[in-house]
């Protein structure tokens, strides 16, 4: 029976095998007849584990079989096994000697939310964002047999992140180059229909053996001699497996598909990868899993439990409860679309498979006929509203930043020069805690600031957004409005749809000596250190256009000017101040406050600001610091 949240356990469970078995060489000495115990053991263990720390686990549990019978089967690390995206692979993580450490997951230091090739040998590719896996597992494929080394390469990737084209370019490109890979596709009943049972189980251990793949050979070297029959026995093969498994398409595109098997049936996974093991060529092994599987909560909405929080003790005492919070920044966005698609019929809202994290839930509801969900498609997202915007749509793309990077070419080519009327609402800018660097929106306003004609802006709070979410959907061109993950400060929003004065800052505190300009939602911090020091403190609002006048004027007043931004500094806003100074040849010395040219690693989002200086008082010892070293 699936675990409930009751039963999740609160202290670590006896696992005899596991305990034998955390290391793919112990796994491996266990006998077929215990892996199913096994199994049981290391689903409870992932239970415990992100019970104790929070994070992503109905992947994972839905590929408790699958990650045992590959480290079973498979010589890894020896084997390269490539997890695509990575929400997955916390049993894997398990079972490659990382056990002891997984209290650590997504802290500061500890064990990292996706694979990593510095953190073990085990990861070979480090993961984070969809649709790598068969390309990187391609790669490795084609690299071993330039090393003549007999290496295996297996990618597994999920049903949602074939819905990418860097997929298919990979799974093109394979059997051009003969590739002698495994590509694995989890289909955990999100997306490709299933068609599971006895007769696919027993059909995928006939397709993939080697007396079936013999036969098939030495068919092909006869019938080959005789004119037109080796394309009749191939279409009749072809027609015949058409009939009974989903194959086609990956049979037309040049692989071997075998499946579609139950990826909780441990012996036929076992005996499928054994006799897929060896065979030459690409492969492609389709396996139908549950996502959540073993956790009842997770069964029901795997969406809902795609990730949990840190679980309290079942006798923990009741504490008081927390003061509400003010909206996050992706719900006021979220309003916001609805209620200007009800105001402008034109309005319709795109996103790349990200309906709940950026809060198109009300929007999708209500206006279905104006929203698009693309899939994991962030290419096709952008072109796709260039396209709209040519015949008159407003088409507002809701994306994360660390995912408009890749749609970048697009962004340039098909919007900036055409200078079309897209809005992007950029959200998860700038650090966003354990999920680590893969996921950073880092780098948004330094490849964003670049492109002729685009209108940047930063909102310092709530309702600062709103204003520009309205700004940008009036603008006549490429517009962004970037956003942090989480909540504000909790400010008052005004219900309104009014607009802001296109590349005008504003003073949010008058002071003497050092003026701190702030391009987002650091101006919370910047007023608490400005209060010690005296310093102007200036909500810069738009990173471009540039308020020139305001910074000219700042520059006049002041001994110091500070830049702070939660962005790269290397070509951020920040550098759009000092460009500007040069370019007018004045000269005042600028201290720009940022994310240092380091991937930031993961840790609590507070840690991560502190670690950069970009907290109060990181921001106070670095403008205390340039003082003293301005006056000798």
């Amino acid at each position: 029976m699936p675990t409930t949240f009751q039963e999740i356990p609160r202290e670590r469970p006896a696992t005899p095998l596991l305990d034998r078995a955390d290391t793919p060489a112990g796994l491996r000495r266990l006998g077929e007849a215990e892996l199913e115990t096994l199994a049981d053991e290391l689903r409870q263990e992932l239970l415990y584990t992100v019970g104790q720390t929070g994070g992503h686990f109905g992947a994972g549990l839905g590929v408790i079989e699958l990650t045992i019978a590959l480290h079973y089967v498979f010589d890894t690390p020896d084997d390269r096994l490539v997890w695509d995206v990575g929400h997955q692979a916390y049993p894997h993580k398990i079972l490659t000697g990382r056990r002891q450490r997984m209290a650590s997951l997504r802290q500061k230091d500890g064990v990292a939310a996706f694979p990593r090739r510095a953190e073990s040998e085990y990861d070979t590719f480090g993961v984070g964002h969809s649709s790598t896996s068969i390309s990187a597992a391609l790669g490795m494929a084609v690299a071993a047999r330039l090393q003549n080394s007999g290496r295996k390469a297996i990618a597994v990737i999920g049903d949602g992140a074939l819905t990418a084209g860097m997929a298919f370019e990979a799974l093109n490109h394979a059997p051009e180059v003969n590739a002698d890979m495994l590509v694995i596709l989890n289909d955990n009943d999100m997306s490709i229909s299933r068609n599971v049972g006895g007769l696919s189980n027993y059909l995928a251990k006939i397709l993939s053996s080697r007396t079936y793949t013999s036969m098939r050979e030495g068919s092909k070297k006869v019938l080959s001699r005789l004119p037109g029959a080796w394309e009749i026995a191939r279409r009749t093969e072809e027609y015949a497996k058409g009939m009974l498994v989903p194959g086609t398409l990956f049979e037309e595109l040049g692989w071997n598909y075998i499946g579609p098997i139950d990826g909780h049936d441990l012996p036929t996974l076992v005996a499928t990868l054994r006799n897929m093991r060896d065979l030459k060529g690409p492969q492609f092994l389709h396996v139908v899993t549950k996502k959540g599987k073993g956790f009842a909560p997770a069964e029901v909405d795997p969406i809902g439990y795609h990730a949990i929080t840190k679980l309290d003790p079942l006798d923990a005492p009741a504490t008081a409860p927390k003061k509400a919070s003010g909206p996050k920044y992706s719900g006021v966005f979220g309003q916001w679309l609805c209620d200007m698609a009800q105001a402008d019929p034109r309005l319709v809202g795109i996103t790349p498979a990200m309906k709940e994290g950026s809060d198109l839930v009300a929007f999708a509801e209500r206006f279905p006929d104006r929203y698009f969900d693309v899939a994991i498609a962030e290419q096709h997202a952008v072109t796709l509203a260039a396209g709209m915007a040519c015949e008159g749509a407003k088409p507002v793309v809701a994306i994360y930043s660390t995912f408009l990077q890749r749609g970048y070419d697009q962004l340039i080519h098909d919007v900036a020069v055409q200078n079309l009327d897209v809005l992007f609402a950029i959200d998860r800018a700038g650090l966003v805690g354990e999920d680590g660097p893969t996921h950073a929106g880092s780098f948004d306003l330094s490849y964003l600031r670049c492109i002729p004609g685009m209108l940047v802006m930063t909102p310092s709070d709530e309702n600062e957004l709103r204003l520009m979410l309205s700004t940008g959907h009036h603008f006549p061109g490429p517009a962004a409005v970037r956003y942090p993950r989480g909540t504000g400060p909790d400010a008052v929003i005004t219900p309104g749809l009014e607009t802001l004065e296109i590349g005008k800052g504003v003073v949010r505190r008058s002071g003497s000596k050092v003026a701190i300009l702030v391009f987002g939602v650091q101006l919370a911090e910047a007023l608490k250190v400005a209060d010690g020091i005296d310093a102007t403190v200036v909500d810069m609002r738009f990173v471009k256009p540039l308020d020139e006048q305001l910074v000219r004027d700042m520059a006049a007043s002041h001994d110091l000017l500070v830049t702070v931004e939660e962005n790269a500094i290397m070509g951020g806003a920040g550098a759009a101040v000092s460009e500007f100074l040069a370019a007018e040849n004045i000269l005042k010395p600028v201290l720009h406050l940022g994310l240092p040219d380091v991937y930031v690693e993961h840790a609590k989002p507070a840690q991560m600001l502190a670690e950069c200086g970009l907290d109060a008082a990181g921001i106070e010892a670095a403008i205390g610091l340039r003082l003293r070293l301005l006056q000798g």
